[in-house]
């Protein structure tokens, strides 16, 4: 930590159970005091920090929290690729993966099932393919909804493969939305496009900014944040 500190011009990180994880540290108005928690996927720690703290404060935050980190990043289930008889999580619920060859090759959701054909070996691979058809679709009609509530023409929509980030909008407007929310409920996904549909106005997080976005979204902000918190790193668990 003191040799971080030390460098110039060098890019905080931390190194946790021999991986060394880089810092997002990010000013936010009204924060007023340090807190941090780590990306779904484990790629990076993110602390927020009040305005008037250092960044060097933020780097000896996360060294004296180590052993949770660690606990954190253990805490993250490995990849687990899909396959025939097991499930794959879509729009918040589990599909049972059923798989016959002589079957179509496409996937066709059936009930609580998945039924597909095809060769055996290329099973997660055409269904992740078809998950991002249905994020693109979703996120399309999504998109559609919150910028006609907005008032707003429909700007570029394109998927993220993002490991650090639910959804972003360029300064150009195009939006881009992680398609690993596919698998979330749909209030969710819905909230993270309208939260990016809400930066076509007001492109910050000030308090104009969260007010239109409560005015967007029709459901419970609240509830959709805590779920991303909580459950947000099981999207990963399929396919990284």
């Amino acid at each position: 930590m003191i040799d971080w500190l030390r460098r110039e011009n060098a890019e905080p990180s931390v190194t946790v159970a021999g991986r060394e994880l880089p810092l997002a540290i990010r000013r936010h108005p009204r924060a007023t005091r340090l807190t941090m928690r780590l990306a779904p996927d484990g790629s990076e720690v993110r602390i927020t920090i009040p305005r008037w703290a250092r960044t060097a404060d933020a780097v000896v935050f996360a060294h004296k929290r180590l052993d949770w980190l660690e606990g954190q990043l253990a805490a993250i289930p490995p990849a687990r690729p899909p396959q025939p008889g097991g499930t794959v999580l879509y729009r918040g619920c589990a599909l049972t993966i059923a798989w016959e060859q002589g079957r179509p090759r496409t996937p066709e959701v059936s009930g609580e099932t998945l039924v597909l054909g095809g060769p055996a070996e290329t099973v997660p691979t055409r269904i992740r393919r078809w998950l991002e058809r249905e994020a693109l679709r979703l996120c399309a009609q999504d998109l559609a909804h919150y910028c006609a509530r907005a008032g707003l023409a429909e700007p570029q929509l394109r998927l993220s493969r993002a490991l650090r980030r639910w959804g972003s909008c360029s300064g150009k407007g195009c939006i881009r939305i992680n398609w690993r929310l596919v698998q979330a409920p749909d209030p969710v996904r819905r909230s993270v496009v309208a939260h990016e549909v809400a930066h076509l106005t007001h492109f910050d997080h000030s308090p104009a900014f969260h007010a239109f976005l409560r005015r967007l979204f029709e459901g419970d902000l609240a509830a959709a944040d805590a779920w991303l918190k909580r459950e947000g790193r099981s999207l990963y668990a399929a396919f990284g």
